[in-house]
């Protein structure tokens, strides 16, 4: 039997590694390729014979190699500043930069293109019925838009890897209608809303939607009004992430729609100092000082995070706060375990709305409310 071996130079796919023991391999440049189609009994994935790799230089149109892209392909960016709003509608298509040296940023008019319309940096569009699957972004600088940063819609498979989202004037980063997420190694900063959002959907009310074990993990959210916001969603982790600065920490938001949100898992994080101010709105109290905060959720898993010095006087300020949602829907179900809390005020672990079945495990802390918990 013979078997064939190609080498194929490919740095760009280090980009994507999930282990973080071959991050040092980063600077290297082959990738060797098996080829074991011929093997008895052996069924390949499909593979895209004709793959192209476009590189975009300072000048370039980033849209228009998009736009010529077919599935399969990568788009790789030069070091510059690249002044427009990228729309892809095209599977399997990845974007790479070189770090924050490649920036996209708003140009004097938006782009004429859906993305440009609604004021996003980089946007990845299909339907809930028919998603655009497996785009990957990564290594990128995405900043100072009027709306989201890098939104998805209708996807699936969507990845977010080492790519920065600051100073955008909604979310830093997230996804609606879509499943199987995953954002991971990035840094989402100085955002006028999440650094990270997820939801169900934006513009719609309804119970919560399966999100097939998207991941948010190893980010560094701070500086925004929440790191992280996960909404109307199930089946999802929120992991690793070192989360500062801001306004909340965490947010799982849920309400009375069948099915409640929950069945999530808010686990290992680093939750400190969010203790930025951030006025009312006309859902939610003023926030400030709130570490992670559950409200109308069910079923969700705090387990293992290191949750310190959250400080304020709103009523969800405190270490992990467990609060009666906007509709009035309890928390229920939720297993709050194995955390470490250290100078939150009012108190490190606040169970403010008495939901039923919400239990309290192996926690240390020095103050909750009521007494009891830690």
């Amino acid at each position: 039997m013979e078997h064939k071996w190609r080498l194929v130079w490919s740095a760009p796919n280090f980009l994507f590694m999930r282990t973080p023991k071959l991050r040092h391999l980063a600077g290297l440049t082959a990738v060797l390729v098996i080829e074991l189609a011929q093997l008895p009994g052996a069924h390949a994935a499909p593979v895209d014979q004709a793959a192209t790799r476009h590189v975009v230089q300072p000048g370039q149109s980033i849209q228009a190699a998009v736009d010529s892209a077919k599935p399969g392909d990568t788009i790789e960016i030069r070091p510059g500043t690249y002044r427009e709003n990228i729309q892809i509608t095209t599977d399997r298509l990845t974007l790479v930069g070189v770090g924050e040296s490649t920036v996209l940023s708003p140009g004097e008019k938006p782009s004429a293109n859906a993305c440009g319309e609604a004021g996003h940096g980089i946007c990845v569009t299909g339907t809930a019925e028919d998603p655009v699957s497996d785009v990957r972004i990564g290594s990128l600088k995405v900043t100072g838009f009027p709306k989201n940063g890098i939104w998805g819609s209708g996807t699936d498979r969507m990845t977010v890897r080492n790519t920065t989202t600051e100073a955008n004037g909604q979310q830093g980063m997230g996804q609606e209608m879509s499943t199987r997420g995953t954002f991971v190694d990035n840094v989402s900063r100085d955002n006028k809303q999440s650094g990270v959002f997820l939801a169900n959907t934006i513009d719609a009310e309804g119970g919560a939607t399966d999100a097939l074990g998207t991941l948010v993990a190893g980010n560094q959210l701070s500086g925004n009004r929440t790191g992280v916001v996960v909404r109307r969603l199930r089946d999802l982790s929120v992991e690793g992430n070192t989360i500062t600065a801001n306004c909340a920490g965490v947010f799982i938001v849920g309400d009375e729609s069948t099915p409640r949100a929950g069945d999530l898992n808010v686990r290992h994080n680093s939750v400190y100092a969010n203790n930025a101010y951030c006025e009312a709105t006309d859902r939610l109290p003023f926030i400030q000082g709130a570490g992670i905060v559950l409200t109308g959720a069910e079923g969700t898993r705090v387990t293992g995070n290191q949750v310190n010095d959250n400080v304020g006087t709103s009523p969800m300020s405190g270490g992990i706060v467990l609060y009666t949602s906007v509709v009035g829907a309890p928390n229920a179900k939720n297993a709050i375990s194995r955390n470490v809390m250290s100078g939150n005020k009012p108190a490190d672990l606040a169970d403010r709305d008495k939901g039923p079945d919400n239990t309290f495990t192996d926690n240390v802390c020095e103050l909750s409310a009521p007494t009891g918990r830690c």
